[in-house]
């Protein structure tokens, strides 16, 4: 029997409002069907996936957990405790993440239950999520040096590895420090927060110094076997703007501390001290280990697929920065990347799409040896996923000198790593 064309007409009619009406009813599904993303931590990791993420698809619901109400630059503090600049350099508002879209909580994150997808906070919230990023930073691990827990609680012994008070702090005792004292400052082996942080705190701690307390000195108590950082360059600055002011003793783990005596003990010497500056241990923050990523056979760092920086023990979490276990500097600027990194990969998977397989870091810092010079190291590192690692490309590397060409790129360095974190 054949169709007649009124027919055919109808029956397309009816076949074609029910797929627009299921287009309709897909497309109502999709936009209620809104991807969650919880991230803890708005440092150079967290704060930069959140901005990306939602700048990149705003579709995506991203909630961002951090206690403090004002961001604390790591970068350039050791200009603060040297002098040359102020706490209120390295202070940062938040108030531009919002603008992004971005949900603000100001909160500390003490549970995950990974199998619900739920993030609790200290005031109880408890915040759903599809996909939870983890950029906490680190937590130093003092119970290694004995002693420390005491000389830090008495605010004898110092870390001021995490910008804030402590920054201060010790700046305040490098100024109450007498003309002819000893600044002790020691430094774990790696891995850990910016392995060139200790040589460029004493470079510009020995320039205010030179200036205020010639006949001071400075005892690096190196964890390393060598200035493993752009020692090169170090090395020359110290020779040339402070001969006699920097002793540099590697091999010199630290492992007892008296602040009563004043005494720092390493692994084969005592040593006083007027001032004293220890940088313990560290491992990956705190609610890496409540969420049980935290799973490299030390029990230290976490883990992760180099394309999506989700955790190779819990699925559905991404750790980013500091806390990650890798052969990457330990950086903002790998910070930064792997955030966006992360936040194009979510992306990609969120719509039904595969990330890049080969994701390239670039990674760049600086060190001021002076008020006016500074020297740089630039390396580019490719992901392999053969190797499940990234590995370092031609060319790149450390300066051999500082200079003062380096001091102003290090100044816009500054300023565009905290623009591309905080918009």
């Amino acid at each position: 029997m054949s169709m007649q064309r009124r027919d055919f007409l109808k029956f397309s009619a009816t076949g074609l409002a029910a797929a627009l009406a299921g287009l309709s009813t897909s497309r109502s599904a999709l936009a209620a069907a809104k991807p969650r993303v919880v991230v803890v931590g708005a440092g150079f990791g967290g704060a930069t996936c959140a901005k990306y993420l939602r700048l990149w698809d705003q579709n995506i619901e991203v909630t961002l957990v951090e206690p403090n109400d004002r961001f604390y630059s790591c970068p350039m503090s050791n200009w603060v405790i040297g002098g040359i600049r102020q706490m209120d350099d390295i202070i940062k508002s938040y108030d531009h993440l919002p603008g992004y879209g971005i949900k603000m909580v100001r909160d500390t994150a003490v549970g995950v239950d990974a199998d619900k997808r739920i993030l609790t906070t200290a005031k109880g919230d408890k915040l759903p999520y599809d996909r939870l990023i983890l950029a906490p930073g680190v937590e130093f691990m003092t119970d290694q040096i004995e002693g420390y827990a005491e000389g830090e609680a008495a605010g004898k012994v110092l870390h001021s590895w995490k910008a804030g008070p402590q920054t201060l702090a010790l700046r305040k005792q490098l100024e109450a420090m007498p003309d002819g004292g000893v600044f002790v400052i020691a430094s774990p082996p790696p891995p850990g927060r910016c392995v060139s942080g200790p040589y460029e705190r004493a470079s510009l701690v020995a320039h205010y110094f030179k200036q205020h307390k010639p006949k001071s000195k400075i005892i690096m108590l190196d964890g390393h076997f060598d200035v493993v950082s752009k020692g090169p360059m170090f090395k020359a600055a110290w020779k040339k703007y402070y001969p006699g002011m920097i002793e540099h003793r590697p091999y010199n783990l630290v492992t007892k501390v008296d602040h009563k005596s004043m005494v720092v003990t390493s692994e084969f010497e005592d040593v006083k001290a007027d001032v004293i500056n220890i940088v313990p241990k560290q491992r990956a923050g705190a609610i890496c280990g409540i969420a049980g990523v935290r799973s490299d056979s030390a029990g230290v760092w976490c883990p992760v697929d180099g394309v999506t920086y989700e955790s190779r023990r819990v699925r559905n979490i991404h750790v980013l920065g500091d806390s990650v276990a890798s052969n990457m500097p330990k950086s903002a600027h790998v910070s930064n990347n792997q955030a966006k990194i992360c936040a194009a990969a979510l992306v990609e998977i969120f719509n039904g799409r595969e990330p890049d397989p080969y994701p390239v870091i670039g990674s760049t810092s600086y060190s001021a040896t002076t008020d006016q010079t500074s020297g740089p190291i630039a390396v580019v590192m490719r992901y392999d996923p053969d190797k499940e690692a990234y590995i370092r490309q031609p060319m790149g590397g450390a300066a051999p000198e500082s200079d003062e060409i380096n001091f102003h790129y290090n100044l816009a360095w500054f300023e565009n790593i905290w623009a591309e974190t905080l918009g």
